[in-house]
């Protein structure tokens, strides 16, 4: 069931990777101008988990494109942005 539903969207992205692309582009942009127009008043939580969202996009486009320098480049924000939700929750680590 669950490689069925990967293929499926894999397909639908590889199909419409320009367009997903450009909508995880705009995406970060929207995220960092959130950012640096609230600053500190900014919804950290929402931010950071649109700018995973974004980097999960990015990460899997660049997956198909066998771009291996934007797959590392999205796929460390899809970590950043993990450990960013973490803080915007409020866990702490040491």
């Amino acid at each position: 069931m669950s490689i069925r539903l990967f293929s499926i969207l894999n397909a639908a992205v590889t199909r419409n990777i320009r367009a997903i692309e450009m909508i995880g582009v705009l995406m970060r942009i929207f995220s960092f101008s959130l950012v640096s127009w609230l600053g500190p008043k900014s919804p950290f939580l929402f931010v950071w988990a649109f700018n995973t969202t974004d980097a999960v996009l990015l990460s899997w486009c660049a997956m198909i494109k066998r771009d291996r320098a934007y797959t590392v480049l999205n796929v460390f924000w899809v970590g950043v942005g993990i450990v960013g939700m973490f803080r915007a929750f409020g866990f702490v680590y040491p």
